[in-house]
This record gives structure tokens, C-alpha cells and sequence, in this order.
């Protein structure tokens, strides 16, 4: 941070603000050029937009708009536009991933013990998982149309865990550039969008996790400005079993943990809702379909699997990626 103060033009200002929002934390690191921003008025913007987020998409509040829809049975519930952009976003990556992406997916993941229930140590059995699979699977039990959604199944429910926290982080940086501030890093929990210039004149540089069970160092850094950035990964949360690992990053076509190679998946795009539901997805293809489809979609992707031999990761970008990079 020294460097960047030095870095700034006279009369420019080193912007900062951080916080809790969604169960984890913000961080805001800006550049006032004219040194006009009032930081008690940013703050106040920053933190209503990510309250009126969490107030539509927050499946901890039972009050949120997300809440008020899974409470109900199998009538056309009217949303919010910012709910259906969400929606439609959803439907669109659910689509063009093979059904990876699923925001009914709930169920599953309760059923493994890494929801808000109860925490086990234990894999379930073939009939919970069976009963699970039935209240996912979002093309079979949600319908959208005309900014109304629709429960096709009772009992389902929607998790936006996964794309929410990349909107929540478009709509602040919707609300940093209300002041006029065009140079800036947002990150909400690891999902960020970058814009401009860093304070030393420069493209944001990023780091991307080693995924690394026992500690944390950087694997590689990315340089990125006017994109959405996320990475997902299954080395975090986890329990083990008889010597198998079973991690939080469930298959909703199979309804069990992931046991492919790819460790992590770093997504790059036009917004962070769409980065973070990417990576998701990317993820839970893992790298071998995960490639086919980044390089169909044009997609920027960047993904680190578990060698097991000579070298402890092999990085695998897409051409998107490997462009964005050269």
C-alpha cells in the first residue's frame, strides 16, 4: 500500500472500506482522482445496496424475498427484477453446463451435512441421496416466465449461494461508480470485479489460492481490470470417511461429492454473478468437459488439478484464458 499511496497523482485519494455482509466479508480499495469522495456517504451506498441484496437473496433471513418464495407451495410467485435477473442468469449457466449449475441443489447438500442443518461425519445412505435428488434439479422443478417463478415440485427450495454473493458484488460496484470513482477493486468472500487502474497506474493483480489443505500461498496471479473474477474450490470443506474424502462440492446429476482431479476452477467475466456461477459450475465438470465448454462458451477459465505425480497441481487454462493472460 505504500507503493500505491506514491503511486497516486496529487490531489488523488487511496479509497478503503471493508465490512460483514453474507456471512463472510467486504473489501472496497479505490482511487478518488479528484479527492472528492465523501467516505462516510460511499460507505452508506456500499452498505444499503448490500443490504437490499441480502434482503431479496438471503436464505439466512426467513423475511428475505428468497425465503417468502421457498415458504410457499406451487403457486406463480411475482419477483423482483433484481431476483430475476438472478433467475434468469441461473437458468442460463444451469443450461449451457450440463445441469452442473443447480440453485435447487439444496437438499443435496443438507443430506451431506455441509447445509445449515446438522453436521455429520458420515456419508448417507443411497435412499437419502435419492430423496434429495427429487427436490432437485431446477429445469424438472422450477418454471420462469414472465418475472414469475414457480415451484413445479412442493417441497423444493432455492440456494443462491452460489451466484447471490457475485451480484451482491456488481450491484456495490454499481454503487462506487454512482460517485464517479472508475478505478477500483470490490470483493465480496473471494468473488470480486475489478475496474481500471490499481493506485500504481496498473491492471488489478490477483492472486489465485494453491489449493492446499494444511495452508494458504498464492499459486499464481492474474492480471484482470473490467471483469468479474471467482474461484471455487473443493479443499476447504470437506470430512473423511474410512480413507475417502467426501467434499461440499456436490454433483446434482449424481447427487455425491465430486471425485474428478480438479481441485479449483477461477472463472473471469464480464460480471462476478456470472464468474461466480461459473466457477461453480467449472468446478463440478471438472477440467476434461469443463475445457469443451469454456472454449464453446468463450469462457475464461483457469483449472488446477490434483496431479498425484511428478508435480503436487497441473494448470489447465482455456484459450479464453491463456488470451487474457499473454
Amino acid at each position: 500500500m505504500t507503493a500505491a499511496l506514491a503511486a497516486c497523482k496529487p490531489g488523488s485519494s487511496i479509497l478503503e472500506l471493508s465490512g460483514q455482509t453474507m456471512g463472510t466479508t467486504y473489501n472496497l480499495v479505490g482511487v478518488d482522482h479528484g479527492g472528492t469522495v465523501d467516505r462516510d456517504e460511499l460507505r452508506k451506498a456500499v452498505e444499503a445496496s448490500l443490504a437490499e441484496v441480502n434482503d431479496q437473496m438471503s436464505n439466512w433471513d426467513r423475511g428475505s424475498e428468497i425465503s417468502r418464495f421457498n415458504a410457499t407451495t406451487s403457486q406463480a410467485t411475482p419477483v423482483s427484477p433484481a431476483l430475476a435477473q438472478v433467475i434468469k442468469a441461473a437458468q442460463d449457466v444451469h443450461s449451457a453446463s450440463d445441469g452442473r449449475f443447480d440453485i435447487t441443489v439444496g437438499p443435496l447438500v443438507d443430506a451431506w451435512g455441509f447445509g445449515s442443518g446438522r453436521d455429520r461425519s458420515d456419508a448417507p445412505s443411497d435412499a437419502e441421496i435419492a430423496t434429495a435428488l427429487s427436490l432437485s434439479g431446477q429445469e424438472r422443478t422450477l418454471a420462469f416466465e414472465n418475472g414469475r417463478l414457480r415451484k413445479l415440485e412442493p417441497g423444493v427450495e432455492l440456494n443462491l449461494a452460489a451466484i447471490g454473493k457475485g451480484y451482491g458484488v456488481d450491484r456495490v460496484a454499481a454503487s462506487i461508480e454512482s460517485f464517479g470513482v472508475s478505478d477500483y477493486m470490490i470483493e465480496i468472500g473471494g468473488d470480486l470485479y475489478t475496474s481500471g487502474k490499481n493506485p500504481d497506474g496498473q491492471n488489478w493483480r490477483i492472486g489465485i489460492e494453491t489449493p492446499d489443505r494444511t495452508g494458504r500461498s498464492v499459486l499464481q496471479v492474474v492480471e484482470t481490470s473490467g471483469l468479474g473474477m471467482a474461484t471455487s474450490g473443493d479443499y476447504r470443506n470437506y470430512f473423511e470417511q474410512d480413507g475417502q474424502r467426501y467434499s461440499h462440492v456436490i454433483d446434482p446429476k449424481t447427487g455425491r461429492p465430486i471425485t474428478h482431479a480438479t481441485t479449483s476452477a477461477t472463472v473471469l467475466t464480464e460480471n462476478a454473478m456470472l464468474a461466480d456461477a461459473w466457477a461453480t459450475a467449472m468446478l463440478v465438470l471438472g477440467s476434461e468437459r469443463g475445457l469443451e465448454i469454456a472454449d464453446e462458451q468463450g469462457l475464461a477459465v483457469l483449472f488446477v488439478d490434483a496431479d498425484g505425480a511428478e508435480k503436487p497441481y497441473v494448470i489447465k487454462p482455456s484459450k479464453t484464458f491463456a488470451a487474457l493472460q499473454a
